[in-house]
């Protein structure tokens, strides 16, 4: 959710989508934990989005997840298959940016038990048990896939370039918005509250991707 949603649409989306004083549409929630300091407008603009839901709705329920993974995703899937099929894979930077990916399952059970409990705390930043850097992330992968790809490091300056040119495509394949989202790292705060106060054991990425690699997840369809 990002500020440019007026008050007004914030009313509606609030009739439309939840409980009195619960935000019940997870894709609405905002992530972003420094978004007001960001020299990005796209990051700035969920901490702004964040601050005129709370200002509109003080009982509103947030919940930052952060990166998830699951079957058919759009995180795990598309890098497991480009692990698979590239011997040399470009990372983000030098592959320093740090992620704590949460499972998609794990995450909508803890919304279930934040709208479910009256007395529930209004934030709860949900995350892994483990944290990893992006190159650490895609080395676990790359082994649970049996492939050992090159992880070249390769400047965000390049990837802005291109996901600006690849911005007037139809389907681009990466924007710089989602390059601004990985130059930052991707972890809750320590001091907030999370699954251990929803009492959920978060599922482990190394225990699911065995299970998914099995299934076939991230192979090409034929």
């Amino acid at each position: 959710m990002h500020i440019s949603l007026s008050p007004r649409g914030s009313r509606q989306a609030h009739r439309d989508a939840c409980a009195p004083g619960r935000l019940r549409n997870p894709r609405a929630y905002v992530r972003d934990r420094r978004g007001w300091g960001s020299a990005s407008p796209y990051i700035r603009s969920r901490g702004e989005g964040e601050a005129a839901v709370l200002d509109s709705f003080p009982s509103a329920k947030l919940v930052r997840p952060a990166v998830m993974f699951g079957p058919s995703d759009a995180f795990l899937t598309p890098l497991l298959a480009m692990l698979r099929r590239t011997p040399v894979f470009p990372m983000f930077g030098s592959g320093a940016t740090r992620l704590q990916p949460a499972y998609v399952e794990d995450v909508a059970e803890a919304v279930v038990r934040i709208l479910q409990a009256p007395a529930a705390l209004q934030l709860h930043e949900l995350a892994g048990p483990r944290v990893y850097t992006y190159q650490e992330l895609l080395r676990a992968i790359a082994v649970s896939a049996g492939t050992r790809p090159l992880l070249v490091p390769f400047p965000f300056s390049l990837w802005h370039l291109i996901g600006y040119v690849s911005e007037v495509l139809p389907n681009p394949p990466i924007t710089r918005n989602q390059v601004e989202l990985m130059e930052q790292d991707n972890v809750p705060e320590q001091s907030a509250p999370g699954f251990e106060a929803l009492q959920i054991s978060p599922r482990a990425l190394e225990n699911m991707l065995s299970e998914y690699v099995a299934a076939g997840g991230g192979e090409a369809k034929t």
